[in-house]
């Protein structure tokens, strides 16, 4: 009997998949950032390509939720937009966004939540000092290797201007996305000082 229990419980940490607190923190920060589109756009450049508060949001999940979460979040967030639900900046919606100049940017997002949210946790892991500057970096590095690479590819691709063109008008976003990584790390850091379980990936209890 004691071999039998101490059997059941070896196996129980084992226990791993998606269950109904990680749908629901899921659905949560999926809402939250189709609510931040709510704030205007601004649109800049001469393509149009508004600033929004999108970017916050998608740095938010990845930094909170991890990897797998926030990258779910930000793609149930996307899936909702390109069906048909006006969720996306300037209230629209439908798989006509994809032929717009900034659906490199949309379509980047989740895998952008997935680069953040990996280096996130692994910096949630390893340390408890430095954790703000740490954390930024891990949001900063999702925009860099993945955020901005595909806008400027959809942008090119949609707008039918060279690679160079489409770098250069990027370069407008850099600094307000700078402000808001900086904001979602403070921001995350808050919430793990509320929620210690947060940051050790314990969303279970």
């Amino acid at each position: 009997m004691t071999n039998l229990q101490h059997g059941a419980r070896a196996t129980t940490p084992a226990r791993a998949g998606i269950g109904p607190r990680d749908l629901s923190l899921i659905a949560v920060f999926a809402a939250l950032i189709a609510a931040l589109t709510l704030v205007p756009a601004i649109p800049v450049g001469a393509l149009g390509v508004p600033i929004t508060l999108q970017t916050l949001g998608v740095s938010l999940a990845a930094l909170i939720l991890g990897s797998l979460r926030g990258s779910a979040s930000v793609l149930l967030y996307l899936v909702v937009g390109l069906a048909g639900i006006p969720v996306f900046a300037r209230f629209s919606g439908g798989l006509g966004v994809l032929a717009g100049p900034s659906a490199g940017y949309l379509l980047a997002f989740p895998f952008a939540a997935l680069v953040a949210g990996a280096l996130a946790t692994l910096v949630l892991r390893r340390t408890t000092r430095w954790r703000f500057a740490l954390l930024f970096l891990s949001a900063m590095a999702g925009s860099i290797l993945v955020t901005h690479p595909m806008g400027i590819v959809g942008m090119s691709i949609n707008a039918q201007i060279p690679l160079s063109q489409a770098a250069a008008y990027d370069l407008l976003y850099w600094p307000g996305d700078v402000v808001k990584n900086l904001l979602a790390a403070a921001v995350a850091v808050t919430v793990f000082k509320a929620f210690p379980r947060l940051a050790r990936r314990d969303f279970q209890r």
